[in-house]
C-alpha cells in the first residue's frame, strides 16, 4: 500500500522548529564549550595542582578529551533510537543528560577537598556531556533538514549549526564577564562556578521550547512506509546501524573525512588558542577571551549566509573553500598571535571562524542529504561523532603538547594542514547533495536496505 509523501511544512512552523533547535543546541554547546574554557583557564590549579602549569592544563585537556570519547557511544545509542522513535523524544533527553552533568559539574568539589576523587568524578561528569552531545548534533540538524524544503535546506539547516558558537558566545561572555567582575583569588575560589550553575536554568528554557515541536514528517512518512511492509512482506527491520555500514559506509567514511579539518581548526581556534596566547605570547587572559567572544559573534553571523550560499552552489564547492582556506590561514593565525597585539590577535581568530564556517554551515545539510531517513540520524551522527575522536577530541591535547615539546607553533600549523588536506580529499571525492529529495533517498533504498525478509516467511 503506498504512503503519501510528506506534506511541505509551513513557513511558521519551520521557524518554530529552527527555532527550537538553535536554542537547543545553544545549551548543548554552552555547556560543552564552557568545560573547554574552563579547562584552558583554571581546572589545571583546582583538579591538577601539583602539576607543571603546562603539564596540569595537558591533563586538564586529557579530560575534556575524554568527552569526545563518548560521543561516538552517544551517537551509536541517540542514533539507533533516534531512527527507530523519532528525533523528538532523544532530543529531549539529550538536552536532560547534558545539562544535569554540567550543573554537577558546578557542585563538584575540588583536589584540595577530596583529592584524587575531585579529578575522577570530573571525568565522569565529562562523560556524560560527551555522551549526550553525541546524540544532540545529528537529532537537532535532522528535525530541521526534514522540515525543510530543498531548495532552501542549507540556509534553514544551518542554523542548528549555530548553536556552537552561540553556546562559545554565551560560554565565553559569562566567563569574561565573571574574569573581569571578579578577582583571581575569587574567579577561582568560587566564580567558575555560576557559569556550570546557570546551566539549569538554561536547560528548563531549552525543555520547554522542545516539547512544543512536532516530530518531522519525513520520519513519520517513512515509519508508515516500513510498517506498512512488514506487515505486507513478513519482514523484520534491520538495525540501522547494520543498515548504515552496509549501503552507506562510503558516505560515512566522507563524513569523517570531511570533519577533520573542520573539527581540528575549531578547538584549535576557540580552545588552544586560549593556552597558546596567554602562556607562549604573554597575552592577558582577559584580552584573549574578549577575542574569542567578538570573533564568535562573526562566526555566528557567516554561518547562515555560507548555508545559503551552499545552495546556490552546491555543498561542496562552499566546503572545499573552508578547508582550503585553514589550511592556508594555520601559519599566519599563529604569526598574528604571536605580536601579542589586541587587533592582530582578534584578526586572526575571526578569519579563522569565518573559514571554519564555511566547512559548518553546509554540513548539516551535506550530511543529511547523503542518508535514507530510518538510517539518517545513525549515518549522520556516527560519521560526525567518531571522526570527533579522531580529530577533536586530541586537537587541544595535541597542540599543547607540541608546544611543550618545541616551544613554538610550527608543527601545530602543519598539523592543521594536514586536517585540510585530509577534508580536501574526502571532499573532494564525495557526490554533489544540493537539492536531492529526502524522502526520495527513502524511497531509492527502503527496496532492500532497512528491512529483510523473516526465516519464516514464503
Amino acid at each position: 500500500m503506498a504512503t503519501p509523501a510528506p506534506a511541505p511544512t509551513a513557513p511558521g512552523s519551520l521557524r518554530r522548529i529552527v527555532a527550537a533547535s538553535l536554542i537547543g543546541t545553544t545549551i548543548e554547546w554552552y555547556d560543552f564549550f564552557l568545560y573547554g574554557s574552563a579547562a584552558a583557564l583554571v581546572f589545571n590549579k583546582l583538579f591538577f595542582p601539583e602539576q607543571d602549569p603546562l603539564v596540569g592544563t595537558l591533563l586538564s585537556f586529557l579530560t575534556y578529551a575524554v568527552g569526545f570519547a563518548a560521543r561516538p557511544v552517544g551517537a551509536l545509542v541517540f542514533g539507533h533510537f533516534g531512527d527507530r522513535l523519532g528525533r523528538k523524544r532523544l532530543l529531549v533527553l539529550s538536552l536532560l543528560l547534558m545539562g544535569g552533568a554540567t550543573f554537577c559539574i558546578g557542585l563538584l568539589p575540588t583536589y584540595a577537598t577530596i583529592g584524587v576523587a575531585a579529578p575522577v568524578l570530573l571525568t565522569v561528569l565529562r562523560l556524560v556531556q560527551g555522551f549526550a552531545l553525541g546524540g544532540e548534533w545529528g537529532g537537532a540538524v535532522l528535525l530541521v533538514s526534514e522540515h525543510g524544503d530543498a531548495e532552501r535546506r542549507g540556509f534553514w539547516a544551518s542554523w542548528p549549526q549555530t548553536g556552537a558558537p552561540a553556546g562559545q558566545l554565551l560560554a565565553t561572555g559569562v566567563l569574561s564577564a565573571l574574569t573581569a567582575l571578579t578577582s583571581d583569588a575569587a574567579f577561582t575560589s568560587w566564580g567558575w562556578r555560576i557559569p556550570f550553575l546557570l546551566s539549569g536554568v538554561l536547560v528548563l528554557v531549552g525543555l520547554w521550547i522542545r516539547l512544543s515541536v512536532d516530530e518531522s514528517p519525513v520520519f513519520k512518512t517513512a515509519l508508515a512506509r516500513a510498517e506498512a511492509r512488514r506487515s505486507e512482506e513478513s519482514a523484520i527491520e534491520r538495525l540501522p546501524l547494520l543498515a548504515v555500514l552496509r549501503d552507506h559506509w562510503r558516505d560515512v567514511l566522507v563524513a569523517m573525512g570531511a570533519r577533520m579539518a573542520e573539527n581540528i581548526s575549531y578547538y584549535v581556534i576557540t580552545a588552544f588558542v586560549l593556552v597558546y596566547a596567554v602562556t607562549h605570547a604573554e597575552v592577558d587572559r582577559q584580552t584573549a577571551l574578549n577575542c574569542v567572544l567578538i570573533a564568535s559573534a562573526v562566526h555566528f553571523a557567516v554561518i547562515p549566509a555560507w548555508g545559503s550560499l551552499s545552495d546556490r552552489v552546491g555543498r561542496k564547492p562552499v566546503y572545499l573553500i573552508g578547508a582550503a582556506g585553514v589550511g592556508l590561514w594555520a601559519f599566519p593565525f599563529f604569526a598574528l598571535i604571536d605580536t601579542g597585539s589586541f587587533p592582530a590577535l582578534l584578526l586572526a581568530i575571526t578569519v579563522g571562524l569565518v573559514l571554519h564556517g564555511a566547512m559548518y554551515a553546509p554540513q548539516a545539510a551535506f550530511f543529511s542529504e547523503m542518508f535514507a531517513t530510518r538510517m539518517r540520524y545513525s549515518g549522520a551522527s556516527i560519521g560526525a561523532q567518531f571522526a570527533s575522536v579522531a580529530a577533536g577530541a586530541p586537537a587541544p591535547l595535541i597542540a599543547t603538547a607540541l608546544l611543550v615539546d618545541t616551544g613554538g607553533s610550527t608543527y601545530i600549523s602543519l598539523y592543521v594542514i594536514l586536517a585540510a588536506l585530509i577534508t580536501l580529499v574526502a571532499v573532494a571525492v564525495a557526490k554533489e547533495t544540493r537539492g536531492r529529495d529526502l524522502d526520495a533517498i527513502e524511497a531509492e533504498t527502503s527496496q532492500d536496505a532497512p528491512l529483510a525478509r523473516s526465516a519464516h516467511a514464503g
